[in-house]
């Protein structure tokens, strides 16, 4: 394993300053690109290179990596809203880009060195998804060995580098236990070529975004190339990007993702409505006040539920505490808003698939895409309605049983 040469220009990647960036601008022009690639991004099962290069040459992926390294430093709420327009046009894109953001915010994790070697590159873009068992990474001299498999790696077939999170081990195996008896975590950062890649993702949905799995096999990374997400200790940026919780930063992208899927999937049944007469009926569907009427509370259902998330994350951000600080008050209530609007987006789309009849049935509609992107979204663990449990409880001062807030 070649881990290269540490050397640092200071200026990281030269760019344009990220003050002056409008992200939202450079996702909207994409949007007929990816459009056109929807059909490739299904059969390929990852999202092509040459929408990749699209992306690169927006400098999307580059949007939370620090001004140091040639990056923007943005705020939730502009990763929101891109990722809400890229997923308008295929949600896969929008997933893996929302998904990679939130692995190069690691880059204020790591020695600048290190971070300028993963994340240097224009086309940087670095993978990872959760243990498939038991993952270790031992302690030895220097660094770690590591050893395991991993699955649901979001776009690690268009990544560079990988990072695997492991139980760290001594070195007799046995796992090490912080204060509270919890298993001590690190993630390891390692070349892709470095791994084996495993091709599993044949899935209902989010099909581009080709979450394979992958293996490691006593493998040895050196210390400088791994680190504790979250952990104050190991933060080496103190911008309030960086001190957001993991969870919830991916709890924002992902939410971006599904208002994106439904607000295509209403402007695609009304273009619909136009035109479709249904069977034994004289009129088109847009003339059916029923429709009218589900047509209205959709868009109510869509636009409260969008502003709600916008309102709970302004709330939090600018509540004046740290970002990894907020109170259980503003954890609860933007993890709220957060899973009410995968929630509501599939009510939605789910409403534009029923409505559209038979059409919807047919793969060159996107209806049915639509309906099975937004099913797989909400399969996600920040998508699933227990969180609505975990949030009320908060509210009403009772202990958080089950997940986190």
């Amino acid at each position: 394993m070649n881990f290269g040469d540490q050397s640092l220009k200071e200026n990281g990647r030269p760019g344009s300053s990220s003050a002056s960036i409008d992200w939202v601008a450079r996702a909207t022009r994409l949007v007929p690109v990816i459009e056109a690639a929807t059909d490739r991004i299904e059969l390929e099962r990852r999202v092509p290179d040459d929408i990749m290069s699209a992306l690169h040459e927006a400098e999307l992926f580059r949007m939370c990596l620090p001004p140091w390294l040639g990056g923007g430093e943005t705020t939730p709420k502009v990763v929101f809203r891109v990722t809400e327009i890229i997923a308008s046009a295929d949600a896969s894109t929008g997933w893996c880009l929302g998904q990679a953001l939130g692995c190069s915010r690691m880059s204020g994790f790591l020695d600048r060195a290190v971070a300028h070697e993963v994340f240097g590159s224009p086309d940087a873009v670095l993978a990872w998804g959760p243990p498939e068992g038991i993952a270790k990474s031992v302690v030895v001299d220097g660094g770690y060995r590591v050893t395991g498999k991993w699955r649901l790696a979001s776009g690690m077939r268009n990544a560079n580098w990988l990072g695997p999170i492991c139980t760290v081990c001594d070195s007799d195996g046995t796992p090490r236990q912080d204060a509270d008896g919890n298993p001590v975590l690190r993630t390891m950062l390692l070349p892709i070529s470095s791994a084996t890649l495993i091709d599993v993702w044949n899935v209902l949905g989010l099909r581009g975004t080709g979450s394979d799995s992958f293996a490691i096999d006593d493998l040895f990374v050196p210390e400088a190339y791994t680190f504790h997400r979250d952990s104050p200790l190991d933060r080496r940026e103190d911008g309030p990007l960086y001190r957001m919780g993991l969870s919830n930063f991916y709890a924002v992208a992902f939410a971006g993702v599904a208002l994106g899927v439904a607000r295509s999937a209403i402007k695609d049944f009304i273009k619909l409505a136009a035109d479709k007469k249904p069977y034994h009926s004289s009129m088109v569907l847009r003339d059916n006040p029923a429709v009218q009427r589900h047509v209205a509370e959709a868009e109510a259902s869509l636009g409260s539920a969008r502003s709600y998330l916008l309102e709970m994350l302004d709330a939090a951000w600018d509540s004046g505490h740290p970002a990894d600080a907020w109170p259980l008050d503003h954890r609860a209530r933007f993890r709220l808003a957060c899973v009410n609007a995968v929630v509501q987006s599939r009510s939605v789309v789910e409403f534009s698939y029923q409505a559209a009849g038979s059409t919807a049935i047919f793969q060159n509609n996107p209806f049915e895409r639509r309906l099975r992107d937004i099913n797989t979204v909400a399969q996600q663990a920040q998508g699933q309605p227990v969180n609505f449990e975990h949030v009320g409880s908060a509210l009403m001062g009772q202990e958080i049983k089950g997940g986190r807030v």
